[in-house]
């Protein structure tokens, strides 16, 4: 599975990453963590508003950080299909 971090690199950015790589380890998934900082490619994900989080190229969240439960839960349905 792999998980990309769609953002410039700001603070919320980091702590999208930082959830994602805590939810993943918690629920014992092997997965690959890319940060996406190129403005274009961003946008190439259809994201206007950063952080983003995607999951093998779709994403599922963007414009404000998750709580830890919603990130687990979001990373557990993911690794379901």
């Amino acid at each position: 599975m792999k998980i990309q971090i769609l953002g410039t690199g700001c603070p919320k950015c980091k702590k999208m990453a930082e959830l994602a790589e805590t939810a993943a380890k918690e629920l014992g998934l092997e997965v690959e963590i890319e940060k996406v900082t190129d403005i274009m490619k961003i946008l190439d994900f259809g994201v206007m508003s950063t952080p983003g989080l995607a999951v093998d190229g779709k994403v599922l969240a963007s414009g404000n950080v998750p709580s830890p439960e919603q990130v687990k839960r979001l990373l557990q349905q993911a690794a379901k299909k």
